[in-house]
């Protein structure tokens, strides 16, 4: 389905009212399209008793400036394992590449060594032909006879049995050569895996750590700590879409998503509400760039696997010339990655206790556009 099924009609300001808020969402909407209020300042205790309520059991919300000092160290950590991810994913794709490598050097060896033992029994048959014939070689065999005729046919057989010995010898060599290169490039391929292997460990002890500690973090909150900590967060990319939609953008951008465009965001659209898992790439969860890369896949278009890559392969694209189905990446380090589908919204895998969710392409901040089939 097209990007129209999920988001307001493109065009006009009209619709950004419910650009501003809906896609400032950090949680799966209800429903796409499904406008919310921008949000509002949190009663105060005072206000609270004022109105009749009672204050002596509510938990104390600690000042904003220390709620936002607690959600810093929380993106900060989030931001941490998105890049440890990305290593990790980069790692995990450099394997499948090189374990495929050295299956093709091993088959290549086998066939090398196959071809060396027919060359060395074929200069065994003729050594062997040599010895049954007194140890002369046909060269001499020739000079010794007193038959013209077989002289001249023996003649043409030594000169063609020359040519043969030389090709052999030559075949030889390069098949040993060969096989020596094949078990350099198979031995070079097997260090690179093992130093991919020890660079996922290091990168899989940084995610785990790092996400470990943002849930201890999130997890000491009390819950009303928590409700305002998620509405700061909402003011804050309600704050971002607004300034990049008053930017003028949306009177820019009027491109209608391609063929294998509206796929990949139909592919994205179908994955509302599964979790976010960093490593993930289906079909039950997904990271940022696991969700990109298997919806164009499911378009007929293979991209790189991380955000990095994303970045750093594909053609970029002019913010005001992009259309659904392109990816917008994230932050100076390509560290996030997420599908645009009009109206100034996206679709993503945000982060680890989050699911794929539509949010505002202008929340964080943006690093650049890529069209993968451009």
């Amino acid at each position: 389905m097209g990007p129209d099924k999920h988001t307001v009609r493109p065009g006009g300001r009209g619709i950004l009212a419910t650009a501003v808020t809906v896609v400032c969402a950090v949680t799966v909407l209800a429903a796409p399209g499904t406008a919310l209020a921008a949000p509002g300042p949190t009663p105060s205790p005072g206000a609270s008793a004022a109105a009749g309520g009672s204050t002596s059991a509510s938990v104390t919300v600690p000042p904003d400036k220390d709620l936002q000092a607690v959600q810093a160290k929380l993106d900060q950590l989030y931001h941490d394992a998105a890049v440890a991810t990305d290593a990790y994913n980069a790692a995990e794709e450099a394997a499948r590449k090189q374990s495929a490598e050295i299956v093709g050097l091993a088959k290549k060896i086998v066939a090398g060594q196959q071809k060396l033992d027919e060359l060395k029994e074929r200069a065994g048959r003729a050594a062997a032909a040599q010895y049954r014939t007194g140890g002369l070689p046909d060269s001499a065999q020739l000079v010794l006879s007193d038959n013209p005729t077989e002289f001249l046919d023996g003649a043409d057989r030594v000169r063609q049995g020359q040519r043969a010995t030389k090709a052999m010898i030559r075949e030889l060599s390069q098949t040993q050569q060969d096989l020596k290169q094949y078990a350099a490039d198979a031995a070079d391929q097997w260090n690179r895996l093992e130093a991919g292997r020890k660079a996922k460990a290091a990168a899989k002890k940084k995610i785990t750590q790092r996400i470990a500690a943002a849930e201890k973090l999130e997890s000491s909150l009390e819950k009303k700590q928590k409700e305002r900590l998620a509405e700061l967060e909402r003011e804050s990319a309600y704050k971002a879409q607004t300034a990049w939609l008053d930017t003028g953008i949306l009177d820019e951008i009027h491109s209608k998503a391609s063929p294998a465009g509206r796929k990949a965001v139909a592919f994205a659209t179908a994955q509302l509400g599964k979790p976010y898992v960093w490593g993930a790439e289906g079909p039950n969860s997904y990271d940022c760039s696991g969700l990109t890369s298997q919806a164009w896949a499911s378009a007929g278009k293979p991209i790189p696997r991380t955000s990095e890559e994303q970045w750093a392969q594909l053609k970029h694209i002019d913010a005001k010339d992009m259309r659904p189905g392109d990816l917008i990446i994230y932050y100076d380090d390509a560290s996030h990655v997420a599908m645009y589908i009009g109206d100034g919204a996206i679709i993503q895998a945000p982060r680890p206790g989050r699911t794929v969710s539509i949010g505002g392409a202008g929340s964080m901040p943006i690093l650049g556009v890529v069209r993968p089939d451009a």
